[in-house]
């Protein structure tokens, strides 16, 4: 077992190459199935949306991932969850989440997101207690709410 130092940083400007590194090795095979775009200029429009709401996942102040989520009114919105590819597997994900979730419980506010169908985080999205709420044609809306 990894003995993790994991914390969150605001993201910066100077953490773009980082996270367009991270989303083409995190994303693009799934994009590709979705026959969405994986080039560069298409990664960087999505890092930047909701880029204020960036946090850059370290470990021992490593940038190994990226957490981007928001509150407004009762709900929290997940908008962009990526571990590096050697960091996947430990449960860092699993635990970000379930941090989030437990603060939307103490206020009675549920947690929302939007998974591509082909990409398998949607299995842990389920078992965390997540429900589809729509279904399009490439993409999933899911719902946590423990009421």
């Amino acid at each position: 077992m990894r003995d993790f130092q994991i914390c969150l940083k605001r993201a910066k400007e100077s953490d773009i190459p980082f996270l367009i590194k991270l989303r083409s090795q995190t994303m693009d095979a799934y994009l590709k199935k979705s026959a969405k775009p994986v080039d560069e200029q298409s990664h960087l429009m999505r890092i930047k949306y909701c880029f204020e709401h960036a946090k850059i996942v370290c470990d021992n102040n490593k940038p190994i991932g990226l957490l981007k989520y928001y509150l407004s009114q009762s709900k929290w919105h997940i908008v962009q969850i990526q571990i590096s590819p050697e960091y996947q597997g430990f449960g860092l994900g699993k635990t970000l989440l379930t941090n989030i979730i437990t603060a939307a419980q103490k206020n009675n506010q549920s947690v929302c997101l939007s998974v591509l169908k082909s990409n398998p985080a949607k299995n842990l999205y389920l078992r965390l207690g997540f429900k589809i709420k729509m279904i399009s044609e490439y993409e999933m809306t899911m719902v946590y709410s423990h009421v």
